[in-house]
């Protein structure tokens, strides 16, 4: 009889234990994944008479930079570089690639020169030499040496979640232009960060299940919204392939358990920000980071401008594209100054 294999069997035992903190959502694709793949081992086992998993895909056009550390030590980044005027790099999330980015990019590269990155170890990045401490400094002076090499100075940069940090951080080393920061990461308690580290170690395991699973639930909407529930304000608003697309990259991020190590430092970010704009944007409907962490976000930093994405999950890039571009567009635009006490969106309910 056909067992599941130890990443997939892991990954449900990890639904079972944490079901009293899990959104329903991630429960229920745990179930009907689970369902799913015992249709699938009808039909035989991976590499013996079944249905295998999708080949890899082509090598896509990228480019690669590499910076050096410390005079020694480089880091080598995938990226790519598009659209024409003041240079904006994208910095993705956890577990993410340079593809989160995909619908915004098209949006804004008429008006803007566009640097989207794979960090260290996520995407078509290699990681961080052996040795390399993987602290937010280290991953400050790596990017401030492949600026050097890219001949960007100070660019404006946008991040999301782990990106929205690396941003931040960036902005206070004094290598940004501006920032616009995308529910950042590290702005949690310690029962905010367990959650949402649960959560995301939940959907890595989930990610590892065989493409063909993976397929058959992104191929129905009640599949979509299991799988999509956590990440997404809106259940229909990730297109089958993406869905499959961003599982995967989740699945080949090897520095991701790593990254989480290093995010139980404490004081992931202190102190304030030079005087640059800085936008803080945050989905209502987020349930990965809530929405409340943004006002610990503009406590440390007071003259950010503080957005509400209505609507928007913990993903905005793929809920609203159209907004998200729209607000790097205007956040990024020349003279654009943020002043202290504008007035705040009304919070949005979220969308069923």
């Amino acid at each position: 009889m056909w067992k599941l294999p130890s990443t997939v069997a892991r990954g449900f035992d990890t639904v079972t234990r944490l079901s009293g903190v899990l959104p329903v959502g991630m429960r229920t694709a745990a179930e009907l994944l689970i369902g799913a793949s015992r249709q699938g081992a009808r039909a035989g086992p991976v590499g013996t008479g079944g249905r295998p998993d999708r080949d890899p895909a082509p090598a896509e056009a990228v480019s690669f930079v590499e910076g050096r550390l410390d005079g020694s030590a480089a880091t080598t980044l995938a990226y790519r570089r598009q659209g024409t005027g003041e240079p904006v790099v994208l910095l993705h999330g956890i577990g993410q690639d340079l593809h989160a980015w995909d619908l915004v990019v098209p949006l804004i590269a008429a008006e803007r020169e566009v640097i989207v990155l794979d960090l260290p170890g996520f995407g078509r990045s290699p990681d961080l030499p052996d040795g390399t401490p993987r602290d937010l400094p280290t991953m400050v002076a790596a990017l401030e040496a492949v600026f050097t090499t890219l001949g960007v100075r100070r660019p404006h940069v946008v991040g999301h979640s782990l990106g929205g940090l690396i941003a931040l951080r960036l902005a206070q080393a004094g290598l940004a232009r501006s920032v616009t920061a995308l529910a950042p990461a590290g702005f949690w308690n310690e029962v905010e960060r367990r959650y949402a580290f649960a959560v995301l170690t939940t959907a890595r395991h989930l990610a590892r299940l065989p493409d063909t699973v993976v397929e058959r639930m992104a191929g129905t909407a009640v599949g979509r919204a299991a799988l999509t529930g956590t990440l997404y304000g809106r259940a229909d608003s990730c297109e089958p392939d993406t869905l499959v697309a961003c599982l995967h990259a989740l699945r080949q991020s090897v520095a991701f358990q790593a990254t989480l190590r290093a995010g139980r430092a404490p004081d992931l970010f202190t102190g304030t920000i030079p005087d640059i704009p800085v936008t803080i944007a945050w989905g209502t409907c987020d349930r990965i980071l809530p929405d409340r962490q943004a006002a610990r976000v503009t406590a440390v930093i007071p003259h950010a401008r503080l957005v509400q994405l209505p609507g928007c999950g913990h993903v905005p890039m793929n809920d609203a594209p159209d907004q998200v571009a729209r607000l790097i567009v205007r956040s990024t635009a020349a003279g654009h100054a943020t002043r202290a006490g504008e007035p705040r969106g009304r919070r949005a309910t979220c969308a069923s």
